[in-house]
């Protein structure tokens, strides 16, 4: 009787179901390896690395140049009231003019109108400015109150002649009215102002004088005239609609 109990015993435990062992893991499956994502990283890496060298090495090389800050017109000269510096990368195949230069290049003239906020380059200037066909070019030494205050290169005026002629007798008293209403005229209607020195400038105008040297660019058929009316101080400026004011 003790050995079937025993055997018996054993059987049961035979047909128990085996269990897992606490170490033993399931199995995983296998990561999928990704080389052209890697390989996109790295020359990411790569660029980011060489775009911010090329800005250090750029802000390290950088030079000071004459930006323009109002428009100058074809026959203009730059001083220091429409200019103002400005720090630019280095680039040799751009012929920038430096801030250290301003002074030698007040002397020459805008080859063709220049707008305000470009930066100054040597092909815009040279030693004669180039003067649109039809047009010309007239300097006038004007006194106070010949002129706008406040009238600068870009200005649309109009010249007039006037005459300082009074009469000596109430007896010519009529013939002098009527002689200073005809000589009162207008000489150009619409002037370009070329040329007017900045008030900070210096050496622009003769020591001692009060005269404001003012460059005018009009139609070729009135140069003559203001020529004439203004050897003879017979020229009042005034400012009118269509100016730049710039």
């Amino acid at each position: 009787m003790k050995i079937q109990e025993r055997t018996g015993a054993g059987v049961g435990r035979s047909a128990a179901p085996a269990q897992p062992s606490v170490g033993d893991r399931l199995p995983t499956p296998p990561r999928e390896r990704k080389p052209a994502l890697a390989a996109l990283a790295v020359l990411l890496i790569l660029v980011g690395a060489l775009g911010a060298t090329m800005l250090v090495l750029q802000a390290g090389d950088r030079i000071e140049v004459v930006k323009v800050t109002q428009a100058i017109p074809a026959g203009g000269s730059v001083n220091t009231s429409n200019t103002t510096s400005v720090m630019v990368a280095k680039d040799d195949s751009i012929h920038y003019v430096e801030w250290t230069q301003l002074n030698e290049l007040k002397k020459l003239k805008a080859v063709n109108a220049i707008p305000a906020g470009v930066v100054a380059v040597g092909e815009m200037f040279g030693s004669e400015a180039g003067v649109a066909a039809g047009k010309a070019t007239v300097g006038l030494s004007l006194k106070a109150g010949q002129y706008p205050t406040g009238i600068k290169q870009g200005d649309t005026v109009a010249a007039y002649r006037v005459s300082s002629a009074t009469g000596s007798g109430n007896s010519n008293s009529n013939n002098n009215s009527s002689s200073s209403a005809s000589s009162n005229s207008v000489i150009a209607d619409s002037a370009r102002v070329s040329y007017v020195p900045g008030p900070k400038d210096s050496g622009d105008e003769i020591v001692g004088s009060t005269n404001l040297a003012v460059t005018l660019t009009v139609d070729s058929d009135k140069a003559a005239d203001l020529a004439q009316a203004a050897s003879n101080g017979e020229v009042a400026l005034v400012k009118v609609p269509g100016s730049s004011g710039n």
